[in-house]
Order: C-alpha cells, then sequence, then structure tokens
C-alpha cells in the first residue's frame, strides 16, 4: 500500500503539499485529531524553539576577525552571502535525508534548503537584518522510501536592513538581498510568494514528523506532527501527515479523520485523497470510497510513479525495452528524480547500450540529494565506465 506524504525540503515534500492549504480556521477542534495516549512521550523537547539558536560555534565563526573583514567590505547581507557560500570555507553540501535546525546544520556542514534557509536567517537576524521567507511555486519533487512517497517543495529567503533605515522610494523587494539553493537560471523561472516565519516552523516541524515516520518511529513521529498542527492549525500537510502517522499506527478512525481535516483546508489536495480512499475501504464506506477515487482520477489521471511502476513490471518481466520507454516517460516529467534515472541506465545496460547507460547514471548521480545516493551513484558510474572502456579496448 502507498501512502503520501509531503516534505519541505527544497529541490534540492506523500505527507503534504508544501505552503498550501491556509484557508481560515483550524477545520477541527484540535483535541479532535489527537491521541496522546496511544504514543510514548517523546524522548527529547519537540517544538520550534531551538531553529534560530546560535551554536557557541556559531557565535564563534561570526566573531572571528575573519568575518569581520568581510563584513566591513561588502556590508551585512553580501558578506553573509559571501561568507557562508561563496568563499567555500564552511564546504557546505547539500544532503534531503535529514532536516535540521540551524545550529545543526552549521555543525554538520550540510542540510536541505530548509535547513540552510534556517542557518542563513538565524545567522542574519544575529546581524540586526530583517529576513522574509518565500515559498518558490516550483513543480512538486517526487521521491520515495519504501512504501512511502514524498512530494518535494521549495522555499528561500530575503534578507536586508531594517524597514527604518530603507531608503525612500525604495521598494521592499528592492532592498532585500534573495538567497536561493536553486541554481539561477532555474529560480528565475518560478513564481514566490511570502510565507511568515511561523510557517517555516511548522514546515520544519512536519518535514521532522515525515522523516521520523520514515524510519518507523512512529511515536517521535506523531509529537512532531501534532507540534506542527498546534503551531498552524491552519496549514493542511501535518494534518496529512498525522493521518499516515495513524494508518500505520492501525487507528484508522483516527486517521480518516486527520485526512478529511487536510481536505477542509486543501479541497483538491490528491495527497490526502489517495491516503483517504484506502481508509475509507477499510472503515466499510465503500460508496464514499469509490466516489472519493473517481474524484481523484479525474483530478490526476496519471499520478507521480504511475509510469515508473509500469516500468518496474516490465523489467521483473524482461521486457527492458518497454521498461526504457516507460522510465523515459517518467523522466520527460520528473527529470530531478535520481531513481528514475538510475533504473533507466539499468534498463539501457540491458539492452546492450552502454553510452547511454552511463548517461543516465551521471544524471542519477548529478540529481542525487544525500550523501549515500552520491556514493552509490559514483561508484556505479566508475565501474560502468570501466566496463564500457573495456569494450571499446576489446574492439
Amino acid at each position: 500500500m502507498r501512502r503520501l506524504a509531503s516534505l519541505v525540503i527544497c529541490t534540492l515534500s506523500l505527507l503534504g503539499s508544501g505552503c498550501a492549504g491556509l484557508r481560515g480556521p483550524a477545520p477541527l477542534p484540535l483535541p479532535a485529531v489527537f491521541s496522546d495516549a496511544s504514543f510514548a512521550p517523546p524522548p527529547a523537547a519537540v517544538g520550534p524553539e531551538q531553529l534560530f539558536v546560535l551554536s557557541p560555534a556559531m557565535r564563534a565563526y561570526v566573531e572571528s576577525p575573519e568575518f569581520a573583514t568581510v563584513m566591513r567590505k561588502l556590508g551585512p547581507e553580501r558578506g553573509l552571502v559571501e561568507a557562508l557560500y561563496t568563499k567555500g570555507e564552511l564546504k557546505l553540501e547539500y544532503d534531503a535525508s535529514v532536516t535540521r535546525n540551524a545550529a545543526e546544520t552549521f555543525d554538520a556542514r550540510m542540510g536541505n534548503c530548509l535547513s540552510l534557509v534556517l542557518m542563513t536567517a538565524a545567522f542574519a537576524k544575529h546581524l540586526g537584518l530583517e529576513v522574509q521567507y518565500q515559498d518558490v511555486m516550483t513543480e512538486e519533487v517526487w521521491s520515495r522510501n519504501a512504501s512511502l512517497y514524498f512530494a518535494s517543495t521549495h522555499v528561500n529567503l530575503s534578507m536586508g536592513k531594517r524597514r527604518t533605515a530603507q531608503a525612500r522610494g525604495v521598494t521592499a523587494d528592492e532592498r532585500m538581498l534573495t538567497i536561493d539553493f536553486l541554481p539561477p537560471e532555474d529560480s528565475a523561472r518560478y513564481n514566490t510568494h511570502t510565507i511568515e516565519e511561523r510557517m517555516i516552523e511548522a514546515m520544519f516541524m512536519n518535514n521532522r514528523a515525515a522523516e521520523a515516520l520514515s524510519e518507523k518511529r512512529l511515536d517521535e513521529a506523531y509529537w512532531w506532527a501534532r507540534a506542527a498542527v498546534t503551531h498552524l492549525p491552519n496549514f493542511a500537510t501535518p494534518y496529512n501527515t498525522l493521518g499516515v502517522i495513524y494508518q500505520r499506527h492501525g487507528d484508522v478512525a483516527l486517521a480518516e479523520r486527520a485526512f478529511k481535516a487536510a481536505l477542509t483546508l486543501e479541497p483538491e489536495s490528491t495527497i490526502a485523497m489517495h491516503n483517504l480512499v484506502p481508509v475509507l475501504s477499510t472503515l466499510g464506506k465503500a460508496e464514499e470510497s469509490k466516489a472519493l477515487a473517481a474524484r481523484l482520477a479525474a483530478l490526476e489521471p496519471t499520478p507521480p510513479f504511475h509510469y515508473f511502476h509500469l516500468a518496474m513490471k516490465a523489467m521483473q518481466e524482461a521486457r527492458y525495452r518497454e521498461a526504457r520507454d516507460l522510465l523515459h516517460k517518467e523522466v520527460r516529467r520528473a527529470p530531478f528524480n535520481h531513481e528514475f534515472h538510475f533504473w533507466l541506465a539499468i534498463a539501457h545496460w540491458r539492452l546492450g547500450e552502454g553510452t547511454a547507460a552511463r548517461d543516465a547514471l551521471a544524471l542519477a548521480l548529478d540529481n542525487s540529494t544525500t550523501r549515500a545516493a552520491t556514493e552509490r551513484y559514483s561508484a556505479k558510474l566508475a565501474f560502468l565506465r570501466s566496463q564500457i572502456g573495456n569494450r571499446q579496448r576489446a574492439y
């Protein structure tokens, strides 16, 4: 059974869908969607309190003579970008496997885009800059972990001097410097809308819930999702995450309640619909399930991973040419999914198309989102290149 969740891990969330779903008050009194007694208490504090706190190492960094020199030369906005991302001293890596707070990101020297946004915002606030967050209206990027499917969205931030220092005739946008972890040629193509810091905090907690869920830590996942719902009750995504947690925990009636709450806030959420259909069926509500499935099919006739699943069946049955063609379709509509490129490489290799296999595997490597995936694809690509080289020498 596939279950869908959403994360905000940047391009670089089936448990919730980005920033959509801010439509009025909470759909239910909050106790109606919670079941605290069903889950063990969290082992550590759950909430947004530590998101922007500077660690001693971060304070030492911003108080260093080198950092001060850059600030004097370039000013606080551009100086911060230079210090964090341009000079390369921190050697930050992109890693989508865990959403970290500001201090954790600095300590690990890696994070997804939400983690990097949090760290940058923490430094900007320390320097007295105003921070503004944007939801970037990119296409959702899908990934999976076993039977969990995730739709990822993207956020960035802008920073600048406080409004009291704003020059006459200068708009807010003109005085703000935007930092985006998409390549400039990509980020310029997409519209954005401003979101509150409270939304960023709820996104962080929802991500933590989804990550715990993917590792089968249901108790921890529950408390993170609960915290996200409590923090921003009119945000649809955490309700969907909570529903998946209940579903995996065996609390099907509560899962129905949570998914319907998500749909109250975001009536055309295909993610929540997809999750609710089997829940209704399990509860014996066959007609309601059938009607919702028909509505879902009308909204999304070809769901994410549709061609991929057909391709996997074709691969199992050694129909490699058909698998290759199906994977090409999936790659065309989801070009940033490294798994699609990887399996396309395998299909090409099985067909004796070595160069195409190498090129597809190189794209899998380019689009990998975790250190583990990068290392795995790098090793496979090196092996593939050696095999192609051996073949060419043999000829």
